[in-house]
């Protein structure tokens, strides 16, 4: 029997980077998954290659920031596959650079509206369709960046140290009813989108700022993730678990 078979899950934001492959080792693990992304064509590229390698997908249009959307998602996945027993919030976002001073309010409102209310929504509704379920788990995809700060990233690194909070509240709540709600920090993890943004220089300066002397990769994210929504962590509920490369560890 595989790891997640006759499981239902819930990806925020799957239609790209960790998302996207928390999503695929989901399925290859045996989950029907819902992938869901403010950009459909992306979630559904995914979905075909889930389907594609003999999994089970569907995807589904949601802006976390929307309420409706994180109702709409737990609705689509029980109509979908009859069920929600796991979720990953990973759906996140960042702002250019700016000191607190200077910072945009509408940047600001924008971050938190994405990266903390957006998984506050998700929880609303994933939480007591899991239990309603029998029982799973939930993890909250939070950053490095919730454990140390970094200057001019105000509203991303105030977001995510409430994710963190936000995920232990949910544990203290729902553990009991069957529902064991972690966070993930990742460090700095290579993608397109990092390597395109900085010179050669600036990336050799922080791959640097990491123990490991490297970014981290999306898989090494999602092998985190999906341990955490396993059995196998039965015992781990309301914790912080980073995977950084050592970048906290000075």
């Amino acid at each position: 029997m595989a790891r997640f078979d006759n499981k239902v899950a819930i990806v925020t934001g799957g239609g790209s980077g960790i998302g996207a492959e928390i999503s695929r080792e989901l399925a290859s693990g045996g989950a029907s998954v819902v992938v869901t992304d403010i950009n459909l064509e992306a979630a559904q590229s995914v979905v075909d290659q889930i389907v594609t390698a003999g999994g089970k997908a569907a995807a589904f249009l949601q802006n976390t920031a929307k309420w409706e959307d994180s109702e709409a998602a737990v609705k689509f996945a029980q109509d979908t596959f009859g069920a929600l027993h796991l979720a990953v919030n990973n759906a996140g976002i960042g702002a250019a650079p700016q000191t607190i001073g200077d910072y945009d309010i509408a940047a600001w409102d924008r971050v938190r509206a994405v990266n903390l209310d957006g998984v506050f929504y998700g929880l609303k509704f994933q939480l007591p369709a899991i239990v309603a379920a029998g029982g799973g788990a939930v993890v909250n995809m939070a950053s490095v960046l919730g454990s140390v700060g970094i200057a001019q990233n105000a509203a991303y690194v105030t977001s995510k140290h409430a994710l963190i909070g936000l995920t232990k509240v949910a544990a203290l709540e729902y553990t009991a009813e069957g529902v064991r709600t972690n966070a993930v920090g990742p460090g700095f993890i290579d993608t397109p989108l990092v390597r395109s943004s900085l010179s050669p220089e600036a990336l050799t300066a922080l791959e640097g700022e990491h123990a490991s002397r490297r970014l981290g990769t999306d898989k090494e994210v999602a092998a985190l993730t999906l341990f955490l929504l396993s059995d196998e962590a039965s015992f781990i509920s309301g914790s912080y678990h980073l995977v950084d490369g050592g970048y906290s560890a000075h």
